[in-house]
C-alpha cells in the first residue's frame, strides 16, 4: 500500500526557517514527480514546488523555497524567510511522469509562522 508520510511542520516566528520532509512507501518511486502544496485557512489548495528523479540529488528553487530529492522515496521542502502568509497545512503528493494529475498524497503537516 502506498504512503506518504510528511513530517517536521510545527510553530515557527517570522523569518525563521523549517525543513518539511516526505517519506514515501509501497513502491519505488523512480518515475514518479513529487510536489509540494499548501492549503491556508479559507483558501483552495495551491501547487508550490514538484520535482522528478533523474538519478543523483535534484533540487530547484523557487524564491524563498528549496524542494530536494536525495532519493526516489523522499523528498524535501526547505522554506526560508519564513512570512506569516506561508501558514498552511502542506501536502506531499506523487504523480507519475506519464500523468498530469497527483494521484498520492499524504495526510499533511501544519506550517504556523507568527508574526
Amino acid at each position: 500500500q502506498v504512503q506518504l508520510v510528511e513530517s517536521g511542520g510545527g510553530l515557527v516566528q517570522a523569518g525563521g526557517s523549517l525543513r518539511l520532509s516526505c517519506a514515501a512507501s509501497g513502491r519505488t518511486f523512480s518515475s514518479y514527480v513529487m510536489g509540494w502544496f499548501r492549503q491556508a485557512p479559507g483558501k483552495e489548495r495551491e501547487f508550490v514546488l514538484d520535482i522528478g528523479w533523474g538519478g543523483g540529488r535534484t533540487d530547484s528553487v523557487k524564491g524563498r523555497f528549496t524542494i530536494s530529492r536525495a532519493n526516489p522515496n523522499t523528498v524535501y521542502l526547505e522554506m526560508n524567510s519564513l512570512k506569516p502568509e506561508d501558514t498552511a497545512v502542506y501536502y506531499c503528493a506523487a504523480r507519475s511522469n506519464t500523468r498530469e494529475e497527483y494521484t498520492f498524497w499524504g495526510q499533511g503537516t501544519q506550517v504556523t509562522v507568527s508574526s
